[in-house]
């Protein structure tokens, strides 16, 4: 677990720095410097770009990490990366194809209740590509072990970028046209430093051979394709459906509450990272053992962690909404609530969805992937026009919560693992104390004084509880490390 802890601790601190621009632009700057219809616009371009994103990379990010490892030789091993990274380019180009003949009719169901969407529609596909390639070259450095660069680019990047740009609309008046074209060019710029990263650790190298069992690569890339894709609908098809039936300024509103409940999920992001395919090496060698013991530890150990985030989120949510000048944003509080809730929720599978997606029983995740997204498409086309952003919250919270147990009741059907132990209890426990406890308590001052202190008080609470309390033996490893 040694690599697991170093990397997943470096990543929390990149994704942690990346949350705190993403703040910044998110409860500052986007309110200050664009308007919300201009807000809720970018949002609208890049949920859609990620829901259009999977169908380009055609799996093939999944597809590395789950065949890489299985390749007995380097030779081997070299001519499936060098076979593999043109499909994402063939599958751009059939769609680049369709997107032109038909873009008129694309351009006015888009934007037959928001006009505005209608001028940038182009701005989804080039987006779509850029991100789908680098999530290509990112998994070439994962299956290296290498993540803390390529998780730098995924997250500190865009939102540093987009700081700066932010800041050029103000000093410098940049238009919002130009805003949106140096915000296309910046996911190519990344693009282009993510393939300069990869070949330093894995020389990139042009091969027209096939790897020999290229059927069962295709086949396997598929079904992660079309999972993939479910699983967009169910990150992203909120913030695409709200505008197709309420006025776009509403997409700003949820945007800014869904980032803050997004922090919850930290933890998740970055221990994925290394950990996924660390568990594809562990089931191509049938060591189920390690699998069990990975599903174990990544599970307690993501819902201290995302509890700590989940505590902080929610006792400060009506602090940070005072800071911005926008009153109308607040009503997005309880959304923040709802969303946290089902992320942290979530961390109980632990890495449970690198299992399924890399056990030779694979295809389920196609199954799983899209029921939920069916199921938050009907809960939203009934509960939007109903309760708004507010209908988009509980439909997301009561999916993933289902699902989430469905997924835990299969995988002990499956392999008879579980991610469940009495510490988790404890944890459930102490978060639920302390969610009350600091809800309860209501002291006047700044809001920016009150955040600090009340994030400070938190986390040594909660870190003391945690480590006196012996409630994950690598958080306390990692603890006496960090006093020491």
């Amino acid at each position: 677990m040694g690599i697991i802890t170093n990397q997943s601790t470096k990543n929390i601190v990149i994704i942690a720095i990346a949350f705190a621009f993403g703040a910044v632009n998110t409860l500052v700057f986007y309110p200050i410097f664009l308007s919300a219809n201009q807000y809720g616009l970018v949002v609208f371009l890049l949920a859609s770009s990620n829901l259009l994103m999977p169908l380009i990379g055609f799996g093939v990010n999944q597809t590395i990490i789950k065949f890489f490892s299985a390749y007995d030789n380097p030779g081997e091993q070299r001519t499936f990366l060098s076979s593999i990274i043109w499909m994402p380019l063939l599958v751009a180009l059939v769609v680049g194809g369709i997107g032109f003949v038909f873009y008129h009719s694309i351009t006015e169901a888009l934007s037959e209740k928001n006009p505005v969407i209608g001028s940038y529609v182009w701005v989804i596909f080039f987006v779509a590509v850029a991100t789908s390639y680098f999530e290509v070259f990112y998994a070439w450095t994962r299956v290296q072990l290498q993540t803390v660069y390529g998780n730098m680019l995924k997250e500190i990047f865009p939102r540093l970028f987009l700081f700066l740009l932010l800041l050029s609309i103000y000093f410098l008046d940049l238009s919002f046209e130009m805003f949106v074209w140096l915000l296309v060019g910046g996911y190519y710029l990344r693009l282009l430093v993510m393939i300069l990263i990869a070949h330093h650790y894995y020389p990139i190298s042009i091969q027209f051979r096939l790897p020999r069992n290229i059927k069962t690569v295709i086949s396997y890339a598929v079904y992660i394709l079309l999972a993939g894709s479910a699983g967009s609908l169910i990150l992203d098809i909120d913030k695409f459906m709200i505008p197709q039936q309420q006025v776009i300024a509403q997409t700003a509103f949820y945007a800014v509450a869904i980032f803050a409940a997004t922090v919850v999920e930290v933890p998740f992001r970055a221990l994925s990272q290394i950990l996924n395919p660390i568990v594809a090496k562990a089931i191509n060698n049938s060591d189920w053992k390690e699998v069990a013991v990975l599903y174990k530890k990544s599970a307690l150990n993501l819902f201290i962690v995302a509890g700590l985030f989940f505590l902080l989120v929610n006792i400060n949510m009506g602090h940070l909404y005072e800071l911005i000048p926008d009153p109308s944003y607040q009503t997005g509080i309880w959304v923040v609530l709802m969303i946290s809730f089902a992320k942290l929720f979530s961390m109980i599978f632990g890495c449970g969805t690198a299992i399924i997606t890399n056990a030779p029983f694979y295809k389920i995740s196609l199954f799983f992937s899209i029921a939920m997204a069916f199921s938050v498409i009907l809960l939203n086309s009934l509960w939007i026009p109903r309760f708004g952003i507010h209908g988009a919250a509980w439909a997301t919270l009561a999916v993933v919560v289902f699902f989430t147990i469905v997924k835990i009741g299969y995988l002990f059907y499956q392999l008879k693992i579980t991610p469940f132990s009495i510490n988790m209890l404890k944890v459930a426990l102490l978060i639920l104390f302390m969610t009350g406890v600091g809800l309860s308590i209501d002291i006047e001052g700044h809001p920016l004084v009150l955040i600090f202190l009340n994030s400070l008080i938190i986390s040594l609470v909660y870190g003391l509880a945690v480590y006196v309390l012996r409630l994950s033996d690598s958080l306390a490893r990692l603890g006496n490390r960090l006093i020491r």
